[in-house]
């Protein structure tokens, strides 16, 4: 068992980048953090990769659009570009919506796009893989939930980054999904906070407040049972996708809890 990589998906600070980005790195790498994820790169990513290498930050994966229906190739390889622009190693796709997880036609074909940008993507030396929120695990195809189905269809050359906030959400057991999912997830989202019900598949409306979210280790989430049972991840990755307070000091709470472990 290796140990994974600290990261910070920068989602998590979208507001304190629009309003300063370099203060925002500068804060971050303050912090001790070494890397980070990134996201909404693609139209300037060698802008980005200066920005962060000012404040000694690198990005190895990042989250970009790879899976949408009607998708054109040219986009896929604009943004295989400009990942390699920025030194990714994998770029995962970010969110998938609930209406395509209702059967197995519409899995399947979200599982070929992924397998037939994860191709475009090698030409690239990149590899790809799939972000879950919680809509994956709530419907079931043939008595395995839409995710593992979906699991099922993806090549060897699909990874899985799982975000065990997420995954927990509805009540599912994200420790015994890593136990299955095996040496597949190389990326985890280290989230914590209330569970809740899955919130996208009602069409209700939702506040993302309702989460709770708060440093790794101080909510419901099993995320130091998740670590340990993710042998192959490479990166344990902070993510707030909201925070009642100060964003900062809730990332620093998350990044010395996962020192604390060894993950630096």
């Amino acid at each position: 068992m290796s140990t994974p990589q600290l990261s910070l998906q920068l989602y998590s600070v979208r507001e304190a980048l629009t309003a300063d980005e370099d203060g925002t790195l500068a804060r971050l790498a303050a912090t001790g953090l070494r890397n980070v994820e990134v996201f909404d790169f693609v139209d300037r990513p060698q802008e980005l990769a200066d920005a962060l290498g000012r404040h000694g930050l690198s990005a190895r994966t990042g989250h970009a659009c790879i899976a949408a229906v009607g998708q054109e190739r040219e986009a896929l390889e604009r943004t295989f570009a400009a990942a390699r622009t920025l030194g990714l190693e994998t770029v995962y796709e970010p969110m998938v919506h609930a209406d395509r997880w209702a059967d197995a036609e519409r899995i399947d074909r979200t599982a070929k796009l992924l397998n037939d940008a994860a191709a475009i993507a090698a030409d690239h030396g990149l590899r790809v893989g799939y972000h879950n929120h919680s809509q994956e695990f709530t419907p079931s195809v043939d008595g395995l939930s839409a995710y593992e189905w979906f699991v099922s269809r993806l090549d060897d050359t699909v990874d899985l980054e799982l975000d065990v906030y997420w995954a927990s959400a509805g009540g599912n057991d994200a420790v015994a999904l890593l136990g299955r999912l095996g040496d597949r997830v190389t990326a985890l989202h280290i989230k914590d906070g209330a569970v809740i019900d899955d919130p996208f598949t009602t069409g209700d409306p939702f506040d993302i407040a309702q989460t709770r979210q708060v440093s790794a280790g101080q909510g419901e989430i099993p995320v130091d049972a998740a670590l340990a049972a993710a042998p192959n991840a490479a990166y344990a990755i902070v993510e707030f996708d909201a925070y009642a307070g100060d964003i900062f000091e809730g990332i620093a709470g998350s990044v010395a809890h996962l020192r604390e472990k060894g993950i630096v």
